[in-house]
């Protein structure tokens, strides 16, 4: 296990948060520059939004990273990582200090950057029930939809 580290700054946090966690599917959605699980997931951790609570533990999906991490150093601690018992392909549950569970859409770090942005607001539109694979099914093959019109809760 290495020291926590001081968090590092590898451009903006790719986040996007519902309004109302705890009432969709999914809470919002984190996109990720790489399959880095431990340099990810302490960007993540360390950048995450104060009025959410300080992340206490994380559950993964394995699938989605190329390494596996049952801790991970962030800002002065450790935070513990577990992966799903079962699938939960691109999904990262994050425990809060406020004894939260918020389920956030992992996107796949190689899409395209309006794939990436509409996954983001589909993850963290209210009202949205799709599971995280047909979620970035729909992103990848149906690139003619509107995002606004297609993932907002009528």
């Amino acid at each position: 296990m290495t020291t926590p580290h001081q968090p590092v700054s590898r451009g903006p946090l790719r986040l996007r948060m519902g309004q109302s966690p705890g009432r969709d599917v999914l809470d919002g959605g984190w996109w990720p520059r790489s399959r880095d699980l431990p340099v990810e997931l302490a960007d993540l951790i360390d950048h995450f939004p104060d009025h959410l609570g300080r992340v206490t533990r994380a559950v993964v999906s394995s699938p989605d990273w190329d390494l596996r991490a049952r801790a991970v150093a962030v800002s002065g601690r450790y935070v513990k990582v577990g992966p799903f018992p079962g699938d939960g392909r691109h999904l990262v549950v994050l425990t809060t200090s406020h004894r939260t569970a918020l389920r956030l859409l992992v996107v796949p770090h190689d899409l395209t950057r309006g794939q990436g942005e509409e996954a983001l607001l589909a993850a963290a539109t209210h009202g949205n029930a799709h599971p995280p694979g047909e979620l970035l099914d729909t992103v990848t093959e149906h690139p003619e939809a509107d995002p606004r019109d297609y993932w907002s809760a009528g």
